[in-house]
């Protein structure tokens, strides 16, 4: 991993990380760029979805790339943020947005948490840590994310603690590309297919020609949902869950079920529902997030999936120019208290958020 300049010792312990390196790639081109005249204002996240939000299918570019340019390489002192830990019981719980491939930038967050050490192995204890999703597409290395994910979490486990994940719709999306290629779908935008709709919205060569069994059979036997300490957690930020059941072991149960079928378009309805977004915003919003907690329990729901800068309005800049992205401080606490979303927009020059849980306004 390319090293910034006036990086010292610290920082170079960070990016030397001999268990998994990033490939050189070559930037897409932005998708921005491809449609907004010199001078032109980015769409806005209402532009973004022609016929509005509801309109959306997945046969559409979903949430654009911006151009990040170079990655920009945290420099985290390994000394001075102790590894969270916990005398007795269980340790205290993250949780981590959505990775879409970026690597490095969930190293250095993971990094600056003190949950892995400088070589990148897990140095939490008893300390717990759960992905939200979205591991693949838009970003450099989603192989590289998935394959620390699996080391974190037998690491994890052999330390007294735990790293899981749960599945979103870019996995879903990557089995169906993998298992089921051109094959068409029946879709309601019309013939459809899950290889198309990977490469549309930010599928990488690199990862489908690195992508094996071990990596999709890890990927199918996923969590949709998941309620600890109160948090709900789920990937998506939709109501869709409720059709599969109507209890947590139901949901996923159902899901696993749907995906060992291995019926295009059962899996194709699955990626469907479960790239729907913002069943939590605006009005009603609140009462949304209510019917899957009086469903599964807990008191907040905790998903990732859409980017915050989505969900405020915003969108970041075009040529990813330093210091025109979107500004992402943390989670983003909404609908009257009850959700907390993850996902920082780091495909968008936003940011790789891990967070400690409770988290309160």
């Amino acid at each position: 991993m390319t090293q910034g300049a006036g990086q010292g010792p610290a920082a170079e312990r960070t990016t030397t990380l001999r268990d998994f390196r990033v490939p050189a790639y070559v930037h897409e081109p932005d998708p921005y760029a491809q449609s907004t005249p010199p001078g032109a204002v980015p769409p806005t996240a209402p532009e973004a979805y022609p016929g509005g939000y509801d309109a959306y299918t997945p046969t559409e570019r979903d949430i654009p790339v911006i151009n990040r340019g170079d990655t920009l390489q945290v420099a985290v002192d390994p000394n001075a943020v102790p590894g969270p830990q916990a005398a007795e019981g269980p340790g205290p719980l993250f949780v981590v947005g959505d990775v879409h491939g970026y690597l490095d930038e969930l190293v250095a967050a993971l990094q600056e948490k003190g949950l892995i050490d400088a070589a990148g192995n897990w140095s939490a204890g008893t300390a717990r840590l759960w992905f939200l999703g979205d591991f693949t597409d838009r970003g450099p290395d989603g192989i590289g994310v998935i394959e620390l994910v699996m080391r974190l979490s037998a690491e994890a486990a052999a330390a007294g603690g735990y790293c899981k994940a749960l599945m979103g719709n870019h996995e879903l999306l990557l089995i169906g590309a993998k298992r089921f290629g051109d094959t068409p779908v029946n879709s309601s935008a019309g013939t459809a297919t899950f290889q198309a709709a990977w490469l549309l919205n930010g599928g990488q060569k690199t990862d489908m020609d690195r992508l094996q069994d071990h990596h999709l059979q890890w990927m199918a036997r996923l969590d949709a949902i998941e309620e600890v300490d109160g948090h709900l957690l789920v990937h998506s930020d939709t109501t869709a869950y409720l059709d599969y059941g109507d209890s947590i072991e139901a949901v996923n149960d159902t899901i696993r079920e749907t995906l060992t079928r291995n019926d295009a378009d059962e899996v194709w309805d699955l990626f469907r529902k479960f790239t729907k977004r913002f069943s939590f915003r605006d009005e009603g919003g609140a009462d949304a997030v209510r019917s899957l907690l009086d469903m599964y329990g807990g008191s907040r729901i905790v998903h990732g999936h859409s980017p915050i800068p989505y969900l405020l309005g915003e969108v970041g800049s075009e040529d990813g120019e330093e210091g025109t992205g979107p500004v992402v401080e943390g989670p983003h606490v909404y609908a009257d208290g009850l959700a907390i979303a993850m996902d920082g927009g780091v495909t968008m020059a936003g940011k790789l958020l891990v967070q400690q849980l409770p988290l309160h306004d």
